[in-house]
C-alpha cells in the first residue's frame, strides 16, 4: 500500500457515508526496527483528529473505513517519537546511509504484518509526469527503510532518533558533505544529532569549507564555539580559529583550556603555508637510552595522540634534542630489551618551520615518508607533520568537494564468473 494512495482517501463511517478525509499516516519510531503505524490523521469538519489504528477497521488504497462511528474531535497533538509521513517523509529529503547523500522520498510503501501496518521501504525516484501533472509513482521499485535517515523536523521527536541515529555511524567527512548540501533546517537536525558526541562534532567541523563553518559558528556563542575547537587537533584548532572573524579570536582564544590555548596560539605564529603552519604539536617521544619495549609501551598508552602520528617514536636527549627516529613496525621487529638509540635512524630528514609546505610535500615523496619532524636551530623537536596534513595544505580548494567514485558493487554468489560485471553507475540508472 503506497502513502500516495491514502492521502485525500475519503474516511467512511461503519455505515459507509464520508466523514472526512485522510490527512496524514502516524508512524511510531522503533530503533532499528521498522516503524509501525499508529494511526490516522483525518479532517473531520474542518478540524484534524488522530484516530488510532485499532479503530480503523479497513485500511487500504481503495477503502478506509472506521470500526465506529464516533471520532474524538480533540484537536491533534504530535508525540514525541512521531512521524507524520506526509508532513516529515513524503517531498522530503532524508539520508541514503549507505552512499552518505540527501535523497528525496517521492512516496512511502507500507506493508500489512503481524504487529500491524509498518513503514517497509522508500520510494526516491522522481515520478513521471505527463501533460505537466506528476503521476503516482506507485509501482516503482523501492528501498529498504532501513537504509535511510530521516531528518523530521519536530524537535522532540529528533531527540528521540537521535539516541539510535545512523548519521553518528558515518565519516567526519561524510557527515560535513551532508552539511554542506542540506537545508538550514536539515543541517541543524543534523548538528543536533552530531553534537551529542563532542569528539565527532569537532572531527566534522574540521572537515567542514572553513567558510561553511564560520557560518555555523556565527549561530553560536563564543563558549559553544570555543567548546568545539577545544576538542579539535590543535593544528585545526589553529586554522579554525584563524578562520573567525577578528573580533571573535580573542574571546574564543580565552575561553580556550590553558593547554589547548598554548598549543594554538604557538601555531598561530607560523606562516599557514609553512611547516610550522602545518604541524602538528603533538608527538611521541622517548629518551634514547629507553628501551624498545618502553618505547612500545607509550605508543600503547598514547591515547590522545592522532592515529597519524603514532607510527613514528622521536628519540630525543635530555634537552629536547632530536636523536633520531624509527617507525612502529622497526620498533615491533627490534629486541624488546634493545636501547631505542641503536635501532632509530640517526639522521633522519627533517625540516624547520619555515620550510615551504609544497617542499615538504616533494620531501615526504622523495624519501617515501609517512611523517617529518619540524625543529628548530638547536634540533629540539617542534612538532611532527604527517602525511595528512601536507595533502590537506598541498590539495587545491576547488578539488576537496568532488564527486567521489561510485562504492563497488558487492559480488553476489550468483554472479557470473566470466569477469564481467554491470558498473555502478549503470546499476543506479
Amino acid at each position: 500500500m503506497h502513502l500516495s494512495g491514502l492521502i485525500g482517501h475519503q474516511l467512511l463511517s461503519p455505515s459507509g457515508e464520508g466523514v472526512g478525509k485522510v490527512d496524514d499516516i502516524i508512524v511510531r519510531l522503533r530503533g532499528d526496527d521498522y516503524p509501525v503505524v499508529t494511526g490516522v490523521v483525518a479532517k473531520v469538519g474542518g478540524r484534524r483528529v488522530f484516530l488510532p489504528i485499532d479503530r480503523v477497521a479497513e485500511l487500504s488504497e481503495e477503502r478506509v473505513a472506521l470500526a465506529k462511528a464516533k471520532v474524538d474531535l480533540g484537536g491533534f497533538e504530535r508525540r514525541d517519537g512521531e512521524v507524520l509521513l506526509r508532513e516529515d517523509i513524503l517531498g522530503h529529503r532524508l539520508i541514503d546511509v549507505a552512499e552518505a547523500e540527501l535523497v528525496r522520498a517521492w512516496d512511502v510503501e507500507l506493508r500489512a504484518t503481524d504487529e500491524g501496518w509498518i513503514v517497509s521501504c522508500l520510494d526516491t525516484r522522481r515520478p513521471a509526469r505527463l501533460f505537466g501533472l506528476i503521476r503516482t509513482s506507485a509501482g516503482h521499485p523501492c528501498q529498504d527503510w532501513k537504509a535511510f535517515e530521516p531528518l523530521i523536523g519536530h524537535v522532540p521527536s529528533v531527540g528521540v532518533r537521535a539516541a539510535f541515529g545512523r548519521v553518528v555511524r558515518l565519516k567526519p567527512a561524510q557527515i560535513a558533505d551532508l552539511l554542506e548540501d542540506a537545508s538550514r533546517t536539515e543541517g541543524e537536525e543534523i548538528l543536533d544529532v552530531v553534537h551529542a558526541d563532542p569528539e565527532l562534532e569537532a572531527d566534522v567541523f574540521e572537515e567542514l569549507d572553513p567558510d561553511f563553518a564560520n557560518r555555523l559558528f556565527g549561530d553560536r556563542t563564543d563558549a559553544e564555539v570555543a567548546d568545539v575547537i577545544a576538542h579539535m587537533r590543535a593544528d585545526d584548532a589553529a586554522d579554525a580559529v584563524a578562520d573567525l572573524p577578528q573580533e571573535r579570536r580573542r574571546k574564543i582564544l580565552d575561553l580556550l583550556p590553558p593547554g589547548t590555548r598554548t598549543k594554538v596560539l604557538t601555531l598561530l605564529g607560523f606562516n599557514p603555508t609553512s611547516a610550522g603552519g602545518i604541524m602538528g604539536v603533538d608527538f611521541l617521544t622517548a629518551p634514547a637510552d629507553a628501551l624498545v619495549g618502553e618505547a612500545l609501551r607509550r605508543i600503547r598508552l598514547a591515547g590522545n595522540v592522532q592515529p597519524e602520528a603514532l607510527i613514528t617514536m622521536h628519540a630525543v636527549d635530555a634537552s629536547n634534542r632530536l636523536v633520531g627516529t624509527v617507525s612502529v613496525i622497526g620498533l615491533l621487529q627490534a629486541d624488546p630489551e634493545s636501547r631505542l638509540v641503536d635501532v632509530v635512524d640517526g639522521d633522519p630528514v627533517r625540516v624547520t618551520a619555515a620550510t615551504d609546505a609544497v617542499d615538504v610535500t616533494l620531501l615526504m615523496a622523495d624519501y617515501n615518508l609517512m611523517t617529518v619532524p619540524v625543529v628548530d636551530a638547536d634540533d629540539q623537536l617542534l612538532g611532527v607533520i604527517t602525511v595528512d596534513d601536507v595533502l590537506e595544505a598541498t590539495i587545491p580548494d576547488d578539488w576537496r568537494r568532488r564527486e567521489p567514485p561510485a562504492h563497488p558493487e558487492p559480488a553476489h554468489a550468483d554472479s557470473e564468473t566470466d569477469g564481467t560485471s554491470v558498473k555502478h553507475s549503470e546499476q543506479k540508472g
